[in-house]
């Protein structure tokens, strides 16, 4: 990555540490802390959530409002804002955006046209908003069911086919002009616990390593990427600290991947205000920490006085003077390569969000991601009389990765098969469901010809795979429907129809409506395995 180096030395050490330092805010308008931190402490890029988003129009709005008050204040290049639109069931956007498949119902079509498509449709509509940095794409390779945090944000299980998309989904950002940022580095996949609420400890050598979870990261780079950012997970095969993650060490953000691998590029941290880190360093001393280690830019994405305390935090460490310089200089050739303040949108593109073209993109490829993974009694398509009841069963989940900010939308289904039979009771049930209330499902399933049920993380989530199980003992004919991680069927293998659609979104739900009632094949293919002898049905 060819840059001409930006120096920092007319700019005092505040304004350096600014440009190290990212930050969040509540609301849909800049609150005063942030005003402050733009224009009195400098702070160079900014991190936008759901709850900054309320539609297309109020989102550019903000942006521009934002990169004003950065230009009014002197800042040499205009803010990174930055974003976690993974798509699927990472996406900041509510409706005001399309609406496209996450990484693993990618990996369940595995075409890198497809990947290139969707990362430059969804590049080009964060552009027309504003925003000019995506925290993605992810290419952790997921080869651990029990993994809460990563699972369908993955492309699969093959780091080949990881690598492959992950690199496809770069040009794509790239060339619609959005900075790209590969992570969780050096590979979150294997790992059973959220870091967002507890350190993971993942024991790989580094031969394993490279061997799987760092071949992505390694591409990618290859391929242009432009950031990456490290997980908060404790290896100890290759860090000499003890139980601290992987984002404060040395060993890994300067020598795995800075040195080893060659990155030139910024390297970003997750969020110091995960527990992960917070809760076995502490916010403020985690960001002098991580600067010490290797690290350019510090995610302090929620609190104001986490943010004024990681500010004073560094500015008091003596030693870490030389790496701030450091850093800012390598984030000021990141912005002068990418921005400027005469390019930036000043119109938002009214065509732009939820395009014709961008929606055509989006049926195709959920139309294409729908996996039918065994079909054993062969109930596809249904072939139900008018009078024949059907029951819609929606297991929610007892627990959500920190990261997921996607709502369960079951009417959405529900409205699709409505559409196409009316004889049709909906029922959504929780763990903490009365036995009174399972027991009316029991009595209409009784009464039905065939049942439908959606779970979601079922693998992980006891009361659904018993429940489920009770269910098939009924001897009615079951489909279920895994609306998240493919890896339910592990939980109740002996069920004989069994879809996936990876995320519970609307056109996911609309598309395998269509299947069911065989209007379209399902085309996708596992990007994972569920247990020996279990593989894809050939469409």
């Amino acid at each position: 990555m060819e840059t001409q180096r930006i120096y920092t030395s007319d700019m005092t050490l505040a304004e350096q540490i600014g440009q190290v330092l990212a930050i969040g805010f509540d609301g849909t308008t800049p609150t005063p802390e942030a005003i402050d931190l733009i224009q009195k402490q400098h702070i160079g890029s900014i991190i936008l959530f759901k709850r900054n988003i309320e539609n297309a129009e109020q989102v550019y709005t903000l942006t521009q409002t934002l990169q004003t008050l950065a230009r009014e204040a002197g800042h040499r290049y205009p803010l990174l804002i930055m974003i976690d639109q993974e798509n699927g069931m990472v996406r900041r956007f509510g409706e005001s955006a399309t609406i496209f498949p996450g990484n693993m119902a990618i990996g369940a079509i595995d075409s890198e046209q497809v990947a290139y498509d969707i990362a430059l449709a969804t590049g080009r509509e964060l552009h027309a908003l504003g925003i000019n940095m995506n925290l993605a794409p992810d290419v952790d390779v997921n080869n651990n069911p029990a993994n809460p945090v990563i699972g369908v944000r993955s492309f699969g299980e093959d780091p080949q086919r990881v690598a492959r998309l992950g690199v496809a989904m770069v040009k794509g950002y790239r060339e619609a002009g959005i900075i790209t940022t590969l992570k969780h580095f050096p590979g979150h996949g294997d790992t059973a616990v959220d870091s967002h609420l507890v350190l993971p400890i993942v024991p790989h050598t580094m031969e394993r390593l490279a061997r799987l979870e760092l071949i992505p990261f390694m591409q990618a780079i290859a391929a242009g990427a432009d950031c990456v950012m490290i997980a908060h997970m404790y290896l100890p095969a290759l860090m000499q600290e003890t139980m601290v993650p992987a984002t404060v060490s040395r060993a890994i953000v300067t020598g795995l991947l800075r040195e080893s691998l060659g990155f030139t590029g910024v390297i970003v941290s997750d969020c110091m205000e995960m527990h992960a880190l917070s809760d076995v360093i502490g916010t403020e001393q985690g960001t002098v920490q991580a600067i010490q280690a290797g690290i350019d830019l510090v995610l302090v994405s929620h609190t104001y006085t986490r943010q004024r305390g990681s500010i004073d935090a560094l500015a008091t460490d003596t030693p870490s003077k030389q790496r701030i310089r450091e850093a800012a200089e390598r984030v000021l050739q990141l912005k002068a390569r990418t921005l400027a303040w005469n390019t930036l949108p000043t119109t938002q593109a009214p065509g732009m969000m939820k395009s014709k073209a961008h929606q055509q993109l989006r049926d195709a490829t959920y139309e294409r991601s729908t996996t039918l993974v065994k079909d054993d009694a062969g109930l596809l398509p249904l072939r139900l009389l008018p009078e024949q009841r059907l029951v819609l069963l929606f297991l929610r989940p007892t627990i959500y990765s920190g990261a997921v900010d996607t709502n369960f939308i079951g009417e959405a289904l529900k409205e699709h098969i409505q559409q196409r039979h009316l004889q049709l009771e909906t029922f959504t049930l929780t763990a903490h469901a009365s036995q009174s209330e399972q027991e009316r499902v029991i009595q209409a399933t009784e009464k039905a010809s065939l049942l439908l049920v959606v779970t979601a993380n079922a693998s992980d989530d006891s009361y659904q795979a018993r429940l489920v199980k009770q269910l098939l003992k009924m001897g009615k004919p079951v489909i279920g429907i895994a609306a998240y991680n493919p890896y339910d069927l592990l939980a109740f293998p002996e069920l004989g129809t069994y879809l996936v659609t990876y995320e519970y979104t609307r056109p996911a739900f609309a598309a395998v409506a269509r299947v069911l009632f065989g209007e379209t094949q399902a085309l996708g293919h596992l990007p994972v395995t569920l247990a020996r002898g279990i593989t894809p049905h050939s469409p």
